[in-house]
C-alpha cells in the first residue's frame, strides 16, 4: 500500500502552489491565518450542499471529495474529483450561490477559510491572490478536459484519461510513489472510490467501469485492486487517454 504522511493544514496547498511560483514565507502564514482548526468529515456528508450560499471556502487537508450535480430523479454527475490541497470551492467567495455540490468519497479533513479573512487576503497579497486566482482557472482547465474525454473519448479512453490526471495531480501533493517513464516502476497511488463512483464521474454504469477497468490490466497498463492504482506502463496509458498534461500546469511559470 502507498504510504503517505499526515499533511498539515496547508502542507498540500503549499506544495501544489509551489509547483508553479515560489511562495514567500509571509504567504505562507498567510495561508496559514486564513483557515480556521481543521474538521472530521465523514464519508457520504455534503462538505457544500448544492445551491448553498457560503460564507467561507474549503481546503481538503486529506481524502477525496467530488464536485456533482444532481437531477431530479435522483441521478448524479460528478463533474471533478477533488485532492487533498485543493480548494474544493474557492470559487464561492464570488459566486456567492452554489450552482452544484462538493461530497465526501472518503472520510475527509478540511479546513474552513471565512471569506472576509480571504478578501482581506485579496486585498494585502496580491502575488498569492494570483496563484489562488490560478488554481480557479486550472480547476476550469480539467472541468473542459472533462467535457472533450465525456462527449468525445472512447470509454477505454475516458478511464485512462482520468487515471493519468489523479496520478499528476497526487503526485504534486506528495501522494504518490514513482515518477512518469516509459516503463513505469513503483507508480502507484490511493483511489478507494467504488466503481459507482467512478459510473458518476465517467457517466457510465458499474458494469460498464468494471469491465474497462479490466481491459486496462488486460493491456498490461495498471494494476487496480484494493483502492489501489498501479500504473505499470505510463506511455502505453497515455496513448490510450490521448493525455496531454498541457492543462494541469505543472510547470513552474512564475505569476
Amino acid at each position: 500500500m502507498t504510504t503517505v504522511s499526515p499533511p498539515s493544514r496547508i502542507t498540500t496547498l503549499v506544495e501544489k502552489l509551489s509547483l508553479r511560483d515560489q511562495v514567500a514565507p509571509d504567504e505562507i502564514e498567510a495561508l496559514k491565518d486564513v483557515l480556521d482548526p481543521p474538521r472530521e468529515i465523514r464519508s457520504g456528508a455534503d462538505i457544500v450542499k448544492e445551491h448553498s450560499h457560503p460564507l467561507h471556502s474549503t481546503l481538503l487537508i486529506s481524502g477525496f471529495s467530488a464536485r456533482y450535480s444532481s437531477l431530479a430523479d435522483g441521478a448524479r454527475q460528478i463533474t471533478e474529483l477533488n485532492v487533498p490541497g485543493d480548494f474544493i470551492d474557492l470559487h464561492s467567495l464570488l459566486m456567492k450561490q452554489m450552482d452544484h455540490g462538493v461530497v465526501a468519497l472518503t472520510d475527509c479533513v478540511v479546513a474552513s477559510a471565512p471569506h472576509a479573512k480571504l478578501i482581506r487576503l485579496t486585498e494585502r497579497h496580491p502575488h498569492l491572490t494570483r496563484l489562488l486566482w490560478l488554481d480557479t482557472i486550472i480547476d476550469a482547465a480539467i472541468h473542459r478536459q472533462w467535457l472533450v474525454a465525456m462527449g468525445r473519448r472512447s470509454g477505454l479512453g475516458h478511464l485512462a484519461h482520468l487515471v493519468c490526471e489523479l496520478y499528476l495531480r497526487l503526485q504534486a501533493v506528495g501522494q504518490t510513489t514513482g515518477k512518469t517513464s516509459g516503463k513505469a516502476d513503483g507508480m502507484r497511488f490511493n483511489l478507494p472510490l467504488t466503481q459507482a463512483t467512478l459510473g458518476d464521474a465517467l457517466g457510465l454504469s458499474t458494469v460498464h467501469v468494471s469491465r474497462l477497468v479490466t481491459e486496462l490490466r488486460g493491456e498490461g497498463v495498471i494494476n487496480w485492486s484494493g483502492g489501489q492504482v498501479e500504473i505499470l506502463d505510463w506511455r502505453r496509458l497515455a496513448e490510450i487517454a490521448e493525455f496531454d498534461a498541457t492543462y494541469l500546469r505543472l510547470q513552474n511559470e512564475p505569476v
